[in-house]
């Protein structure tokens, strides 16, 4: 009866062990802790689609959601995404006529020197109650992170939004 329940254990820990060292195609980009996506693989096939959101700014004055799809991962010395294309939806939820929903995606590209560099892409809603539809691409990405902010209009968004809190990874080419 012991060898039974010994030999039952191993089979359920072989089986458990090959079920995690074995990825199916399907896992191939996965959300990570907190939502992040994290997207693996050497092919240059497209990767599924990775939903993200909602993320919600503080106090739930603005909410964004929506979808990322990297292609043409090059996992070269700074691994970077051909592509990265990041569609989906801003909404200011407030009722206050000075306000609007921001979401401000840092991305951060490769040059061909190899740095790392960064750059700010806002979609900003101002009309509650009606989401503001957005779809952009960017190339060379390494990594692309997301801030939710409501706060008052303005050309660009504030200190305030860039540099408070933190910002949520929604792709980190590895």
């Amino acid at each position: 009866m012991i060898a039974t329940r010994l030999l039952t254990g191993l089979a359920l820990a072989a089986a458990a062990l090959s079920a995690v060292s074995l990825p199916s195609a399907a896992q191939a980009a996965t959300p990570a802790a907190g939502g992040a996506a994290v997207t693996g693989g050497t092919d240059s096939a497209a990767a599924p689609a990775v939903i993200w959101g909602p993320r919600y700014s503080p106090g739930r004055g603005a909410k964004a959601s929506g979808s990322l799809r990297a292609t043409g991962e090059d996992h070269a010395d700074i691994p970077a995404a051909e592509t990265v294309r990041i569609s989906g939806h801003v909404q200011d939820l407030t009722r206050a006529n000075a306000t609007c929903g921001l979401a401000v995606f840092r991305i951060t590209y490769r040059t061909s020197g190899g740095n790392l560099p960064f750059t700010h892409r806002t979609i900003r809603d101002c009309s509650y109650g009606t989401p503001k539809p957005f779809t952009f691409d960017h190339r060379n990405v390494y990594q692309v992170e997301l801030k939710v902010c409501s706060e008052a209009r303005a050309a660009q968004p504030s200190l305030n939004c860039l540099y408070s809190g933190t910002w949520k990874v929604l792709y980190l080419s590895r």
